[in-house]
C-alpha cells in the first residue's frame, strides 16, 4: 500500500498527520490527493460513507491555500452543523503546523453576529450549511468573489434534503474560475445533474462498486411483531453488553420518545434531533463521543455529523425509505478498517424491502433470532465474568483493606463464594427476564393468512374505515398527521393501519373513537368530504386482494378521488405503526449500565 509520504504532501502537513496517528491513506485518498494537488481540475469523488473523504479534499486544500491572503478562497458547504463542524476540526488539526492559516464554521443555531466578526477579521476557508451562507450572503458579510475552491461534502445528502435550490443558488455567487470537488457516497441522478450543470470536465475517482456496501458491515434484521418494536430494541441491547451504536428513528418526536424511554428504564441512552439547542446538541455529542452514552437515539439528518471511527452497532428502529439514507446509517459504523453490525427491527410485511435492499447493495441481509431472556442473561453474565478476568488490580491501593475483607468472608467456601459473587450481577438480569415471552414470530405466524394480523376478539381498539387512500396521495406519516390535527390525537395512540387505493383502515383505542369520528365530522380532505366509520372487517393480509372475511359491501364513487381517476402517485408505501410500548415497569430490577 502506499504511504502519505509518496502522495505530495508537504513536511509540514506529513508531521501534523503522523501526530494524529495516520499511517496509510485509504483507497478514496490515496487516488484523489495527488490528482487535487496536481491537476487543475473539476473534480468528483464517489466512496462509502467512513472511508476519510475529509482527509482525501481537506489534505490537498490546506496545501493549496495561501495563508497570507485573508480573503475566503476555499468554501466546504456540508448538509448539517454536525458535520461542519467536524469537517472545521479536522482540517484545524491537519494545518496545526501552518502559520496564519485560519479557518471560520457558519451553521444555523449559532450567533450570526460572532460569525460575521470572524469572516471579517480575515479567513481562508469557509466551512458553511447551505441555509446560514445564503443569509450570510443576502446581509453582503461574506465576498466570495475571488473563491478558488469549492467542495461539495455528502452532495446527495445535501440533495436529499433538499438544498438543491439554495446550492444553485449559492453556486450562482461564486466565480466561474473557481474549481469545483464534489465528494458524495452515492451518485444518483441529482447529484450527477449538479457535475454536468455546474462542473467542466470534472475527473472522476469511484472507490468500490456503485450502490455496494461495506464489506466489514455485518448487515442482520430481526422479524417482530409492530408491538413489540421497542421490547426487542432493549432485548437486541441487553445481548450486547458493550454496544457502542446509533439508534435510527424516522421523526424526531419517535426519537425523543425512545430516548425517553430507554432513560427511564436505566440505559446510557439520549436523543439527537433538530428540535434541540445548539447547545443542547453539542452536549449530546460530546457524552456520546467520550462514551458517557452508549446509545445515540438519531434522525438520518442529525446523524450525519458523527465522525465515531469504533461504533459498534448501528440499529435501525424503523427501515428508511430510500436506499442512500439505509447506506449513510449503516455506514456510521465499521469506519477505519473496524467491523460492525447494522440490525434492522422489521415487520413480516418489510421483509420483501430487506431483500431489495440485499439486491441492491449486493449484500447478504441475515435473519437473526431475537435473544430470548436465558441467551440475553447468560451473555450479560459470562462479559461481566470477563470483566472481572480483564480488571486492574491496584495492590497499593486495596493492601489496607485486605485484612478486613478476608475477616468478612470467613468461613465462605471458594464455591459460594464464586456463586454470591457471580448471583449480584446474575440476579438483576434474571428476575427481568425469568418469565419475558419469546418474542420470535412463529413460523405459522409469518403467514399472512395467520390471525397474528387481526385484532382479537376482545381487543380494546375498534377499527375505523375513512375514505381516504393512496390515491389520494396519503401515506402512513400523512394520515398520522390529518388524524392529529382533526382530532388531536397523536400518532403512538394509533395502532395498525392499512392504507388502500381509494380509502383506509385504522385502529385505534376505543376511549378515542368517538373523539376522532366527532373531529372529522363535516370536514375536507384531499378535496372531498370525510367519512368515517367502525368497521368490523378484518385487516388485510395482502395488500393486493380484498381484506379477509370482508363483506360484500360495494363502495360508492363519492368515496373514490375524482370519480376513481386521480392519477395521483402514491406516497411511501410504508404502514408502520409509531409509538413503542415498554415491555414493563422494572426500574426496580434494570442493571445500570
Amino acid at each position: 500500500m502506499n504511504s502519505f509520504e509518496n502522495l505530495g504532501l508537504s513536511k509540514t502537513v506529513l508531521n501534523a498527520i503522523s501526530e494524529l496517528g495516520f499511517e496509510q491513506p485509504t483507497a478514496i485518498q490515496e487516488k484523489a490527493i495527488p490528482l487535487l494537488l496536481e491537476a487543475q481540475t473539476d473534480f468528483v469523488g464517489l466512496a462509502q460513507t467512513g472511508t476519510g473523504k475529509t482527509a482525501a479534499y481537506g489534505l490537498p486544500l490546506i496545501e493549496l491555500i495561501d495563508p497570507y491572503e485573508n480573503t475566503p478562497q476555499a468554501l466546504i458547504l456540508s448538509p448539517t452543523r454536525e458535520l461542519g463542524i467536524q469537517i472545521g476540526e479536522d482540517l484545524k488539526l491537519f494545518s496545526k503546523n501552518i502559520f496564519n492559516l485560519k479557518l471560520v464554521n457558519v451553521y444555523g443555531g449559532a450567533n450570526i453576529d460572532e460569525q460575521i466578526r470572524k469572516i471579517k477579521r480575515g479567513a481562508q476557508i469557509i466551512v458553511a450549511t447551505p441555509g446560514r451562507l445564503l443569509d450570510l450572503i443576502k446581509r453582503k458579510a461574506i465576498n466570495l468573489s475571488e473563491l478558488e475552491y469549492l467542495v461539495l461534502d455528502e452532495a446527495d445528502e445535501m440533495l436529499n434534503m433538499g438544498f438543491k435550490d439554495d446550492i444553485d443558488e449559492i453556486l450562482a455567487d461564486t466565480p466561474n474560475t473557481k474549481l469545483t470537488w464534489l465528494f458524495s457516497a452515492t451518485m444518483p441522478k441529482e447529484v450527477r445533474q449538479i457535475s454536468k450543470n455546474y462542473m467542466s470536465n470534472p475527473q472522476e475517482v469511484t472507490i468500490g462498486k456503485a450502490n455496494t456496501s461495506n464489506a466489514n458491515i455485518s448487515h442482520q434484521y430481526y422479524m417482530l411483531n409492530n408491538r413489540d418494536r421497542y421490547n426487542v430494541l432493549k432485548r437486541v441491547v441487553d445481548f450486547y453488553p458493550d454496544i457502542y451504536g446509533i439508534v435510527f428513528c424516522r421523526t424526531r418526536k419517535e426519537t425523543q420518545e425512545v430516548a425517553e424511554l430507554l432513560m427511564k428504564d436505566g440505559y446510557n441512552a439520549d436523543a439527537l434531533h433538530g428540535d434541540l439547542t445548539q447547545v443542547q446538541r453539542d452536549r449530546v455529542m460530546r457524552n456520546f463521543k467520550n462514551k458517557s452514552l452508549q446509545l445515540l437515539i438519531a434522525t438520518d439528518v442529525a446523524a450525519r455529523g458523527i465522525d465515531v471511527d469504533n461504533l459498534s452497532h448501528v440499529i435501525h428502529y424503523n427501515l428508511p425509505d430510500e436506499l442512500e439514507f439505509y447506506t449513510h446509517r449503516s455506514g456510521r459504523t465499521a469506519r477505519a478498517g473496524n467491523k460492525g453490525i447494522s440490525i434492522a427491527l422489521i415487520t413480516p410485511r418489510e421483509e420483501r424491502k430487506v431483500k431489495e435492499l440485499a439486491r441492491k447493495l449486493k449484500t447478504n441481509f441475515d435473519k437473526t433470532e431475537i435473544p430470548v431472556g436465558k441467551k440475553v442473561c447468560e451473555r450479560q453474565l459470562f462479559s461481566f465474568m470477563d470483566k472481572v478476568k480483564q480488571v486492574n488490580i491496584d495492590e497499593e491501593e486495596i493492601a489496607p483493606f485486605i485484612e478486613e475483607i478476608n475477616t468478612q468472608l470467613d468461613g465462605i467456601d471458594k464455591e459460594s463464594l464464586i456463586k454470591r459473587f457471580v448471583s449480584l450481577e446474575f440476579n438483576r438480569f434474571w428476575e427481568y427476564y425469568k418469565n419475558s415471552p419469546d418474542l420470535n414470530i412463529k413460523a405459522n405466524q409469518n403467514d399472512r393468512r395467520d390471525t397474528e394480523y387481526r385484532r382479537p376478539k376482545n381487543s380494546s381498539d375498534d377499527r375505523l374505515f375513512i375514505n381516504i387512500g393512496k390515491k389520494d396521495g396519503i401515506d402512513v406519516p400523512k394520515l398520522l398527521n390529518i388524524i392529529h390535527k382533526q382530532c388531536n390525537v397523536r400518532g403512538k395512540d394509533v395502532g395498525r393501519i392499512d392504507l388502500k387505493g381509494v380509502f383506509s383502515f385504522f385502529e385505534v383505542n376505543k376511549k378515542f373513537t368517538d373523539e376522532i369520528i366527532k373531529g372529522f365530522a363535516g370536514s375536507t380532505v384531499c378535496g372531498r368530504k370525510v367519512r368515517i366509520e367502525i368497521s368490523n372487517e378484518m385487516p388485510s393480509n395482502n395488500s393486493g386482494r380484498r381484506d379477509s372475511g370482508r363483506s360484500k359491501r360495494r363502495f360508492d364513487r363519492s368515496d373514490r378521488p375524482n370519480g376513481g381517476n386521480n392519477n395521483k402517485k402514491p406516497f411511501s408505501k410504508d404502514n408502520r405503526k409509531k409509538g413503542p410500548r415498554r415491555e414493563s415497569r422494572y426500574n426496580k430490577y434494570k442493571p445500570q449500565s
